[in-house]
């Protein structure tokens, strides 16, 4: 046997170790260095608390992150040919252009399109009418030029069609900046506004942009700030400031251009600021003061104010009202049974998105008449939309639709004929989704609550009890994971997996109430919910035991971390994208990130009942002594929301403790953030890299268990 030559390197005082031949790669293994942490008078030791570093420039801590992207590359190195086979069929679906359907906006029309081999995008404009010449807003791609990370945050054309705003961020923590450009001249404005969170909005006359910035330490959005064009950042007028670390600013205008909206939103509760679009001087006047455990978001049109509220119940009703201060009148009274999840004014409709039996509904009522008509749906599973709608003054609505069978199709429909006309339908290149199948489950967990589950698999592959089958879940902020097509996914189902989407409580799938009884003290709903229906679908055929995988990304990479720790035999590998794994510290510490707004979703660490709970699930205080699954876990340096050490000690900790022989790996995008790296195709490359390390698994275990290769 080939004896390891390890390399120990010492950097700053931090100890790891590597492989550094041609055999077996070893993982590096991260010196201990005990950290005393005390949260509500309690204490507690980390050992690996020295991987945080601010500043992201501790070169200790670099190498150990290059280190385990070594190792992760030389494991998966091993089937580097099928992860590039993954890639090219993702890429060949994907198509080499692609463009959105365009969209009309004051006089001009509105377009977004990808060219061969671009990873951005050109956003162009045309005036409406005739076959004009279509003018190049932004070419992202030349933007991006020059930086390893590129988002596009958006663009915000003036209503005089003669300013525009471009919200950029390159380095992945969504600090966006603000370039401006005369669309006259075509000259970009030298001064660019820093710090931004990429939300922006223009005054009637195009003289001033509204912008928020984040705040220094947190990044929270807490200020909106005035800036007149031509003129120097230094000048700009602060306009209003969120005092609470607990609320996010964000703006926005109604639908009658008339006004300007401040919106503050914590997680249960919100208020809303107003500013008349022509009058860009005036003081910001609150519509309705907050109040806890109420939320309310306007709009506004003809003359009246239109208020998606909670103050009657949770589940939201739909009110108006002539003016800030005067009685709301109900329009559309809460439903337990049905959850408004937004509206649209047109000039002769009112269009409600509700939620029912976990199913979107598109309900049209004649403001004359009150005629009530419904969208009609094809499919017992699918996901469904209000889409962009920029206009009021019209009577056909736009809206999106998908399921996991059916590619993304943007729809008109004609409100006032009944009729509907196909836009467009996403192309999908060499796939025809009547090979596939789609399924939609009520599983009975443990406490006799029925969870939904969707899936999807090829049907000429199908063999009951005999399929791989990879789970997802998300669970949190009442976010709702609809059935949608997944052109990527189709490489698994054409090898024989079956894909399940969980709709475990914390999410939104089922109303409020699905909501409230996934999080805080209910937060163990979650995690018993994955693990219920997994054993289910298992028990249903749908999936082959020791064949099982899960993946789940930020707080769906939380639930990951907790079921892994209660049954760690369950799944043979799982994906964990940027998890957020080490929740009782980040809880504690109300300086990082995004930590003051999520005590309403997790609980405040500095209250006894709060901790115990959350240190009763937290993935990385809770990891012990078992044979852990096959893991492939990911992080962004830059990442503001989930910070790249969770991940990272994490890891560390799992390696200690396992007890198998399962492989570990950490992949850390080291010019990236939440999203993973920047870029259509490099976003494919992410995917291909973990599909290609479950498939990887799974060969693994077929060829183990059965002495010959999988027969997918």
């Amino acid at each position: 046997m080939t004896l390891l030559r390890l390399i120990t390197l010492l950097t700053a005082g931090t100890l790891f170790t590597c492989s550094n031949t041609s055999a077996q790669p070893v993982p590096p293994v991260a010196e201990k260095h005990p950290h005393i942490l005390q949260t509500g008078g309690e204490s507690r030791t980390d050992d690996y608390y020295w991987l945080r570093d601010d500043s992201r420039q501790d070169p200790k801590v670099l190498n150990y992150l290059r280190a385990e992207n070594q190792y992760s590359a030389q494991i998966m190195s091993g089937w580097a040919a099928l992860t590039e086979t993954l890639y090219q069929e993702m890429h060949a679906r994907q198509g080499e252009q692609t463009e959105s359907v365009p969209y009309e906006l004051r006089g001009y029309r509105y377009q977004q399109r990808y060219l061969p081999g671009k990873e951005y995008a050109q956003y162009l404009r045309q005036p409406v009418g005739g076959n004009l010449v279509w003018q190049t807003l932004v070419d992202a791609s030349q933007r991006a030029a020059g930086h390893q990370y590129y988002q596009f945050g958006g663009l915000e054309i003036s209503t005089n069609n003669q300013q525009m705003a471009v919200a950029e961020d390159t380095q992945g923590r969504r600090q966006y900046s603000i370039s401006l450009r005369n669309l006259k001249t075509g000259f970009w404005h030298n001064d660019v506004l820093q710090n931004t969170s990429g939300n922006m909005q223009w005054s009637a006359d195009g003289d001033y942009l509204f912008y928020i910035r984040n705040h220094p330490q947190t990044l929270m959005p807490y200020q909106v700030w005035r800036h007149k064009t031509g003129t120097a950042v230094s000048q700009d007028a602060l306009v209003y400031e969120e005092k609470d670390g607990g609320f996010y600013l964000g703006l926005s205008r109604t639908a009658s251009d008339d006004y300007l909206m401040i919106v503050s939103s914590g997680n249960t509760s919100s208020d809303v600021r107003l500013i008349p679009a022509g009058e860009p001087l005036a003081a910001p006047q609150l519509f309705a003061a907050r109040r806890a455990g109420v939320e309310y978001y306007l709009d506004h049109y003809r003359g009246q104010f239109y208020i998606r509220s909670s103050w009657h119940s949770p589940h939201f009703g739909l009110y108006e009202t002539p003016s800030a201060g005067k009685p709301w009148q109900t329009l559309i009274a809460p439903n337990p049974q049905r959850d408004l999840e937004n509206f649209a004014l047109f000039r002769h409709q009112l269009v409600l998105q509700i939620r029912s039996q976990g199913r979107v509904q598109l309900e049209m009522i004649d403001w004359k008449t009150g005629q009530t008509r419904n969208v009609a749906f094809d499919e017992e599973s699918y996901m469904a939309w209000l889409g962009a709608n920029p206009t009021p003054d019209t009577d056909k609505l736009r809206y999106g639709y998908s399921s996991m069978t059916t590619p993304t199709r943007i729809y008109e429909w004609d409100m006032s004929a009944g009729t509907r006309t196909l836009l467009q339908q996403k192309p999908v290149q060499g796939v025809d989704p009547a090979n596939y199948a789609s399924q939609r489950l009520m599983i009975t967990a443990r406490d006799g609550v029925q969870v939904p589950v969707s899936l999807v698999y090829r049907k000429s592959l199908f063999r009951k009890g005999r399929n791989p089958l990879l789970t997802y879940g998300y669970g949190a902020y009442g976010m709702s994971m609809d059935p949608a097509f997944g052109a990527s996914r189709i490489s698994l189902l054409d090898r024989g997996f079956i894909f399940a989407l969980i709709h475990v409580r914390g999410g939104g799938e089922l109303g409020q109430q699905w909501y409230q009884q996934g999080k805080l003290e209910n937060k163990t709903n979650t995690f018993n919910d994955f693990i219920d229906a997994t054993h289910a679908l298992t028990q249903q055929g749908f999936g082959q035991p020791g064949r099982l995988y899960a993946m789940g990304g930020s707080a769906g990479g939380l639930l990951m971390g907790a079921v892994i720790n209660q049954e760690p035999a369950l799944f043979r590998a799982v994906v964990a994208q940027v998890p957020f794994v080490d929740v009782l510290t980040t809880m504690s510490d109300p300086t990082l990130p995004l930590t003051e707004g999520e005590y309403e979703e997790w609980g405040n660490p500095a209250q006894p009942d709060a901790r115990q709970r959350i240190k009763s699930y937290s993935p990385y205080d809770n990891v012990h002594a078992a044979a852990y699954p096959n893991l492939l876990v990911t992080g962004g340096l830059f990442d503001s929301q989930v910070p790249y050490w969770e991940p990272a000690k994490w890891v560390a900790r799992l390696r200690t403790l396992n007890q198998g022989s399962s492989v570990i790996l950490l992949s850390t995008e080291l010019a990236a953030g939440h999203g993973g790296k920047s870029g259509r195709l490099n976003r494919l490359k992410n995917t291909a890299q973990e599909y290609s390390f479950i498939i990887q698994m799974d060969q693994d275990s077929n060829n183990k268990n059965n002495n010959r290769k999988t027969a997918w």
